[in-house]
């Protein structure tokens, strides 16, 4: 069992930065693929990154390459992603999300465990 906790969420100009921060429980972290979705009104919920359990390979959708970073500390027990050059598509319900096939990574649906997600609005 995992459970998720997000921060870090609120609200940013564009052009800002912001880092979101999850907090997991449960031994099974990091053997844990890890992913970050977002989800805005109206849309269905996007995997925007993910990470293998030892951090050794990543994933980023093409709409935020070069602008998210997705790292793992094991040792907290804590994922992250770190958020620059944001914008105002960036608004959206961020959620936290555990245990999938790397090979299915983008799947909302192959995750095991969810966070309850925190809001982030940009601002124009």
């Amino acid at each position: 069992q995992v459970q998720l906790v997000e921060s870090g969420g609120g609200l940013v100009q564009a052009g800002g930065s912001l880092r979101l921060s999850c907090a997991a429980s449960g031994r099974t972290f990091s053997r844990s693929v890890m992913g970050w979705f977002r989800q805005a009104p109206g849309k269905e919920r996007e995997c925007v990154a993910a990470i293998t359990p030892l951090g050794g390979s990543t994933y980023y959708a093409d709409s935020v390459k070069d602008r998210f970073t997705i790292s793992r500390d094991n040792a907290k027990n804590t994922v992250s992603l770190q958020r620059n050059s944001l914008r105002s598509e960036d608004t959206a319900v961020y959620y936290c999300a555990a245990d999938a096939s790397w090979t299915k990574v983008t799947r909302a649906r192959e995750y095991r465990y969810w966070g309850q997600g925190t809001q982030v609005t940009v601002s124009s």
